[in-house]
């Protein structure tokens, strides 16, 4: 199983760093490379690949710098062409990428972007989705649709229960905030608001989550629960339109 490792950088990102039995070292989406190098040296890791979800400043920003320190090989999304730094190979949804023995599969999830990716290590129980969903949210519709973010969601949702969501924002208690206006009646998530509530009240970082907790308390994967249409004044309504409409409500929240 892979061993991962949270760096939090800027404001409130989170950088990630996975090492596989075989020694083999990812960094998923590096904004920067300063604290990346800095805890791979003194783990004595050899960082050998750079995983990317999508091609925004804050999740490629230390590319070329960790490549030039490290000689490691970049991966990134077909559909970004052009637009990841360094890359050196480009996969598409429905692949598998093998980074030293351990197999990710490649789910192409367009929304936040038009061509963001997430990588899924089954046997790790982990989901690498960078911007597409957040602990309790999701990312912001800039480049796709609501429908495409919607579809994304869902067959991400799909995955056990059990998977780990290692996104790349600490962003969990203000997406509370907002979903409790939402979907104030949902007993899962006053339970996660409460555990949200004293993870930070001490320092401690809400992420990762997982599908099952985000299953019942996200109320972006929840469009086509009757019981939050209703609450949202949408009840009959298609599920999409439902999710476009608490996005549009957190956009403006």
């Amino acid at each position: 199983m892979l061993e991962i490792v949270q760096i939090p950088v800027l404001q409130d990102n989170f950088i990630y760093l996975a090492r596989a039995p075989s020694g083999a070292v990812a960094v998923v989406d590096p904004a920067v490379a300063e604290p990346v190098l800095a805890e791979a040296d003194k783990r004595g890791w050899k960082i050998t690949h750079i995983l990317n979800t999508h091609h925004h400043g804050d999740h490629v920003g230390g590319n070329l710098e960790i490549k030039a320190a490290t000689g490691c090989t970049i991966v990134g999304a077909t559909h970004d062409h052009g637009r990841i730094p360094g890359v050196d190979v480009e996969i598409s949804g429905g692949d598998v990428y093998d980074f030293g023995g351990e197999k990710a599969e490649v789910f192409f999830v367009p929304g936040h972007t038009s061509g963001h990716i997430a990588f899924w290590f089954k046997d790790s129980a982990a989901l690498f989705c960078g911007d597409t969903i957040f602990s309790i949210g999701c990312g912001r519709v800039l480049e796709g649709t609501p429908a495409q973010m919607w579809d994304s969601l869902v067959r991400l949702r799909a995955l056990p229960a059990e998977t780990r969501i290692y996104c790349a924002h600490e962003y969990t208690a203000s997406n509370i905030r907002f979903a409790v206006t939402v979907d104030p009646r949902n007993a899962a998530l006053r339970r996660r608001e409460a555990e949200v509530t004293d993870l930070r009240a001490h320092g401690k970082w809400t992420v990762p989550s997982t599908i099952g907790e985000e299953r019942a308390a996200n109320p972006f994967f929840r469009a086509d629960a009757p019981e939050l249409a209703a609450a949202v004044g949408m009840a009959g309504r298609a599920p999409v339109d439902v999710f476009a409409e608490v996005r549009e409500r957190k956009n403006n929240f």
